[in-house]
């Protein structure tokens, strides 16, 4: 029986203290002009907007992402924390995340986060490694990043996560296993570790960086994966590992699961689903000087029904579990037979196992993913 999909609320914060050249995410510098109150005022009033269209749906979860929200004015995210508490957050247990860069907070007004709801923290830490910190642009250095990490422990409740990158230019693999051999020291709740891709659209992909080889990171993946399991933690997602399974990132998960979400904010992307069971997606005004004008939407469309399971498959195929067949009925209201002639395609390449209930990825289809998604496409 088909029924809608959980829903959660994505906040951007487009400014940066400066753009690193890796980054393909919608961002660009905070100049000394920014419109920060009018920004959160508009941020509230495009999320009314929004509201309108999804009726009486409770939120599941909330992430403040950017770009860098730290940059923000404590009065700020007590503003806009507080005005969405009103409006759609009736738990104390609703997930609310926002991220960090080391450079931009202290611990006392870490502390604050918490003390205004927010009850998960994402610490953007990518490499402790100071000659590797300057390579890939980042402002702080791991003294800092260390001395935050190290306030977090006078939260009660805290919900911590550690991002971190491997596969960085002219990184070592013992570079990168020193990284998480430090971070898995301060037991953070959840530990984020992916790979550096490049994208073309970014600074990086026009310069000639020398990257580490695709024999040296897959021994990094594998090296990692085994220390960080040894340590306690779980991997559920290709790049997510989880002391517990209470600390497991809902917002994402939501994702990862083919959910809906607001998008909120310059250049949020947005997917909701109606009643009549269009999947609707929205892109936002990139430009914070036309957003503040309440000029919200530059895009938004219906994704087409034959769009519709690669959408689904490219969202499901991070998750380390087998995809229900009646889940995929249930969530893209389509009838898996009609996507058959696929399936029997991604199990002659040996991508797919079908068993009586599910699909389950091969490791050669993890190894494949791109060629495996491609199927869905044509």
């Amino acid at each position: 029986m088909y029924k809608l999909p959980p829903i959660s609320l994505y906040i951007h914060i487009p400014w940066c203290i400066k753009k690193c050249p890796y980054c393909d995410f919608h961002s660009y510098k905070k100049s000394k002009k920014i419109f920060e109150k009018k920004y959160i005022k508009n941020l509230f009033q495009d999320f009314k907007n929004d509201k309108k269209k999804i009726s009486k749906r409770k939120i599941l979860s909330v992430f403040i992402g950017g770009g860098t929200p730290s940059l923000l004015k404590l009065s700020s995210i007590k503003y806009f924390i507080k005005k969405i508490k009103k409006k759609i957050i009736k738990s104390k247990k609703t997930e609310i995340t926002i991220e960090i860069n080391p450079d931009t907070i202290n611990s006392n007004q870490l502390i604050k986060y918490y003390n205004f709801g927010i009850n998960r923290t994402s610490i953007g830490v990518q490499t402790l490694n100071n000659n590797l910190l300057k390579k890939i642009e980042r402002t702080h250095n791991k003294k800092k990043t260390i001395k935050l990490i190290k306030s977090t422990n006078k939260i009660k409740n805290r919900n911590l996560n550690i991002d971190i990158i491997y596969g960085l230019p002219e990184q070592s693999i013992q570079d990168s296993l020193n990284d998480l051999k430090i971070i898995i020291n301060f037991k953070p709740e959840h530990i984020s570790w992916y790979l550096l891709d490049i994208e073309p659209n970014t600074p990086f992909y026009t310069k000639n960086i020398k990257l580490p080889s695709l024999k040296k990171t897959r021994k990094m993946q594998k090296l990692g994966k085994e220390l960080l399991i040894k340590s306690g933690y779980q991997q559920y997602e290709i790049s997510s590992f989880a002391r517990k399974k209470k600390y497991r990132c809902i917002h994402n998960l939501n994702y990862w699961n083919f959910g809906d979400y607001i998008g909120i904010g310059c250049g949020a992307h947005g997917k909701i689903t109606k009643k009549n069971k269009d999947i609707v997606r929205t892109i936002k005004t990139k430009q914070d000087s036309q957003y503040i004008k309440k000029k919200y939407i530059q895009k938004k469309y219906i994704v087409s029904k034959k769009d519709i399971p690669f959408e689904f498959f490219l969202n499901k195929f991070r998750l380390l579990k087998p995809i229900l067949h009646q889940d995929f009925e249930n969530t893209t209201n389509i009838k898996k037979r009609k996507i058959k002639k696929k399936i029997s395609i991604a199990e002659k390449h040996g991508f797919l196992q079908t068993k009586k209930k599910s699909w389950i990825i091969t490791k050669h289809g993890k190894k494949k993913l791109n060629s495996l998604l491609s199927i869905f496409l044509k």
